[in-house]
């Protein structure tokens, strides 16, 4: 007797999996993690698994990016099927909107309009786009069109994103330092602020002031043309890489030893990586 998964293995992979989807949120034989999950409760994962679908882009490991992005496209079914019990819509839906949507937005591809270069495409694709939200509102009037737009835009961004986003419209609409200085001026005005917060005490204070320090160095990056996210990233795994062998150097035991002990084990790391690198590269 064939078993339940045996069902679905000659079937056109995308439906086989959206048929397992269905089946884990069976109410008569499912699973039970499956079965509680509401849109809100997945959150999270899909957030942290378009996060690990970027780190395997960084990392060049196509075996890994193929496993991520399952990894996403697991979440996308899921929430179609949560919304297809309540009969709102289903994955046809989700993949009739998107259809629709680069049909729309391509008129250079799929109609008779023309697009020299990339530059142009985006421009296009921000016209198309606006003129949709446009014919969406038609009946709203709203004296702040470009931070509404902003605030629709970095909603489901991570706040480094969403930052760089708001950034770069708002210095695109003339809202812009005459020159970097400025902007390293209100760099050290917030680091100054924030100094003032902690030692008054006030965490919640200390927490808005911490923000406009980021928000401001996320401008740094702008006026730079570097990406904070990819430089946080990049920072994250050197730091892994340099604690791993600090650990090591302990037998992974880091009780007990001074601070002046752990930066030395660290410096040594650092030049050892450094050092590792450079042989590479010749």
């Amino acid at each position: 007797m064939a078993s339940g998964s045996d069902v679905f293995q000659h079937q056109d992979p995308l439906r086989r999996l959206e048929n397992l989807v269905a089946q884990l949120r069976d109410p008569a034989g499912g699973c039970p993690w499956d079965l509680e999950q509401t849109h809100q409760s997945l959150t999270p994962y899909v957030l942290e698994e378009a996060h690990e679908v970027a780190d395997a882009i960084r990392h060049g490991d196509d075996q890994h990016l193929k496993e991520e992005l399952g990894d996403l496209l697991l979440q996308v079914m899921l929430h179609a099927r949560i919304a297809e019990e309540d009969n709102r819509f289903d994955l046809n839906a989700v993949a009739a909107g998107i259809s629709d949507k680069l049909i729309r937005r391509h008129p250079h591809v799929f109609a008779d309009a023309e697009a020299r270069d990339s530059a142009a495409v985006r421009i296009s694709w921000e016209a198309i786009k606006a003129q949709e939200k446009a014919g969406a509102k038609a009946a709203a009037v709203s004296a702040s069109p470009l931070s509404d737009q902003l605030a629709s835009k970095v909603r489901g961004q991570p706040a480094l994103s969403g930052a760089m986003t708001i950034s770069r419209k708002a210095a695109k609409a003339g809202f812009e330092w005459e020159n970097i200085a400025g902007v390293w001026s209100k760099v050290n005005e917030e680091l100054e602020e924030l100094k003032d917060a902690i030692c008054s005490g006030d965490k919640a204070h200390a927490q808005e002031e911490l923000g406009d320090v980021l928000f401001t160095l996320v401008n740094v990056a702008r006026w730079c043309e570097i990406s904070p996210e990819e430089g946080l990233a990049g920072t994250n795994q050197r730091f892994l890489d340099r604690f791993s062998r600090v650990e090591a150097a302990l037998d992974g035991d880091l009780e007990g030893h001074s601070i002046q002990k752990l930066e030395e084990l660290w410096q040594q790391a650092k030049q050892a990586i450094r050092s590792e690198s450079q042989d590479q590269e010749h």
